[in-house]
């Protein structure tokens, strides 16, 4: 939450195609977040609970058995399944995205796309309008 800044990169090696994602994040609202949880599966809630996302492990025995511990405790199916704080999720804000397509010949096609810039011209011989305010450009391999 700190750091708004973020980047993602999605490799298809079988396909030598790849997306660059470059912008801002920001959690999603409570309200949001449970809203989404509370359309959950029941089992998926639950694991939710006992699931810490990428907290140590003593043994995959521990999480088992808890998760065992709560399938006992919320047998009742109207009974609420909380969910817990430090379960949410980030919203993504693209300023911009790149797609590269890999070539044998190493003349990788790569097309980047950017949200336009305050009093940024466009160049229609190398930058071209996009939808809304975005334009895109081509780029050397």
């Amino acid at each position: 939450d700190e750091n708004p800044v973020c980047s993602l990169m999605f490799y298809w090696d079988p396909m030598k195609r790849s997306v660059r994602i470059e912008g801002t994040v920001e959690r999603v609202p409570e309200e949001e977040s449970l809203h989404y949880f509370e359309q959950r599966p029941r089992k998926s809630r639950l694991g939710a609970i006992v699931s810490h996302q990428s907290t140590i492990l003593e043994s995959r025995e521990v999480i088992n058995q808890k998760y065992a511990d709560l399938l006992e405790e919320y047998k009742d199916e109207e009974k609420n399944i909380p969910k817990p704080d430090y379960w949410g999720g980030y919203l993504v804000r693209p300023i911009s995205m790149e797609f590269w397509q890999g070539q044998t010949n190493r003349l990788h096609d790569r097309i980047r796309f950017h949200k336009l810039k305050e009093n940024e011209a466009i160049d229609s011989k190398c930058m071209h309008q996009g939808d809304r305010d975005w334009v895109f450009e081509r780029l050397a391999p």
